[in-house]
């Protein structure tokens, strides 16, 4: 089915402009959830108690960022990974909160 959406933009009227915008926004939404589920499996979440879903998430989200902060030349899966077993490494993670 075809779905109706609607902006709020001080652009103007501009249908190609707009365009790019909308497709810009999704590309970048898209990209981040696409990431969250790839290092965290979010669409594996089985929570659905009271907030349990919305903590968790905002729990993800704050770990991708502290994951994407680390220099280290490592996938965020295995910067994850690596965190969970090495002390050390979730210590130097935690320093860029």
């Amino acid at each position: 089915p075809l779905e109706t959406v609607y902006f709020i933009s001080s652009l103007p009227p501009d249908a190609e402009l707009l365009l790019r915008a909308v497709r810009a926004h999704w590309s970048i939404e898209n990209n981040f959830h696409w990431t969250l589920d790839v290092v965290f499996r979010e669409d594996d979440a089985r929570l659905r108690v009271l907030n349990g879903a919305e903590n968790f998430a905002i729990l993800r989200r704050f770990a991708l960022n502290l994951l994407k902060r680390h220099p280290a030349k490592l996938s965020l899966k295995r910067k994850r990974f690596k965190a969970a077993l090495d002390d050390t490494f979730l210590a130097q993670l935690l320093q860029y909160f």
